[in-house]
């Protein structure tokens, strides 16, 4: 990732997995061991969920409280003024992993329930940040910027997959899903998608984890019995 350039738009570029080793590994250590039978993919990381903590969908406290990780999270090479990494000190929720990891609790009740099954990682490791402090997303980018960029990231998610083996591969959103399925179309992992739980969806807004909960089952995976809760 060293070698790749960005241009304006995107000023500053976060690489939580440099500066937040510390609390990914411990997030790897404790939950991403063994074969697992489903992974969610998602983008890249979220101002206030990865960028924070280096976990995927990071929400601190569900990343301290329910994932019972933590770690030293240091300081990005170049930060922007109106997004400080704080690390476990970030006061403000990840939405999208209020969500994803809400539902995941509310689903499975314990952690260790959970990742017996299921494990989640994020396609790209970057995250981008314009001058004006506005979030831009791997999409987003421009052709010859994504081409390297995304060579990569199908290198490293091939090798996630091949050390999981899992037997579906859920895409957090239609981008996360076409990437799914691009670097897998020969490996017969089976792969799906769930709408993304970004509050800038309006259908996730009107219960996302009921909705998740139903599309996984239209992709064949079996969940608990109990379900969450419409308004998760």
């Amino acid at each position: 990732m060293q070698k790749l350039s960005f241009t304006d738009p995107v000023a500053y570029v976060y690489s939580p997995l440099d500066y937040a080793w510390d609390a990914h590994t411990a997030y790897l250590e404790r939950w991403g061991k063994g074969k697992k039978q489903v992974v969610f993919l998602g983008m890249n990381p979220g101002p206030f969920g990865m960028v924070q903590t280096g976990v995927p969908f990071g929400d601190v406290t569900f990343v301290r409280d329910w994932l019972g990780v933590s770690g030293k999270v240091k300081k990005p090479a170049r930060e922007h003024p109106a997004r400080p990494v704080l690390g476990f000190d970030c006061a403000r929720g990840e939405v999208s992993g209020q969500r994803l990891w809400g539902w995941a609790r509310e689903t499975f009740g314990e952690p260790e329930r959970f990742f017996e099954r299921f494990f989640v990682v994020n396609y790209c490791p970057l995250a981008f940040v314009e001058e004006s402090g506005r979030n831009r997303t791997p999409d987003k980018l421009p052709k010859d910027e994504q081409a390297p960029l995304f060579a990569a990231c199908d290198r490293a998610f091939a090798r996630i997959i091949d050390e999981l083996e899992p037997e579906h591969v859920i895409g957090v959103g239609a981008f996360a899903e076409a990437r799914a399925r691009r670097v897998l179309a020969e490996s017969g992992v089976r792969v799906g998608t769930i709408l993304h739980p970004s509050p800038a969806s309006p259908r996730a807004n009107r219960g996302w984890g009921r909705i998740a909960s139903e599309e996984l089952r239209q992709s064949g995976i079996i969940l608990p019995s109990s379900s969450p809760s419409p308004g998760t």
